[in-house]
């Protein structure tokens, strides 16, 4: 029998922009639990972002980057007769959103030189045009998946 499904936390909405999207990334920068110091480098680039986009609504740029850093497929290992096989499977929206905010922060966070929240603008614009780390990162797991389509009759 299967496990009960976990009654979910809804997350409430940032003061700013009002989004439920943004606080969960803003949760995800997060380093030693200082979450005032997270919502500064989160407002602080979308700042930039309306600086060097001339795009009144940072908003969009951050939708856009998520979207384009999202996976559609990723591979999965399956053991089968001694053998492990990765095999593509579909990503689900939530995952889809949590694998494109991971990428998007540690893209930003590799970066060395420069302020968290410059890195962080330069990542969400880049993703925003299909473009940088983040957006690498999925384009390799589209290609292992791809590379591993004569396994997906396996998928559980």
């Amino acid at each position: 029998m299967r496990r009960k499904i976990k009654a979910r936390k809804e997350v409430s909405p940032d003061f700013i922009y009002n989004s439920q999207k943004l606080e969960k990334f803003i949760n995800c920068i997060i380093w030693s639990g200082k979450k005032e110091t997270a919502r500064k480098v989160v407002y602080s680039a979308f700042d930039t972002i309306k600086e060097k986009t001339g795009n009144p609504n940072p908003l969009e740029i951050f939708d856009a980057a998520i979207r384009n850093a999202g996976p559609m497929t990723e591979v999965r290992s399956k053991r089968i007769g001694g053998a492990n096989y990765q095999v593509p499977r579909e990503v689900r929206p939530e995952r889809r959103f949590a694998l494109a905010v991971r990428w998007i922060r540690d893209a930003a966070r590799g970066g060395k030189g420069k302020p968290m929240h410059l890195k962080l603008a330069d990542e969400l614009i880049a993703a925003s045009k299909n473009e940088g780390v983040a957006v690498k990162k999925k384009e390799d797991t589209h290609k292992m998946a791809e590379a591993n389509k004569a396994f997906a009759h396996f998928a559980w």
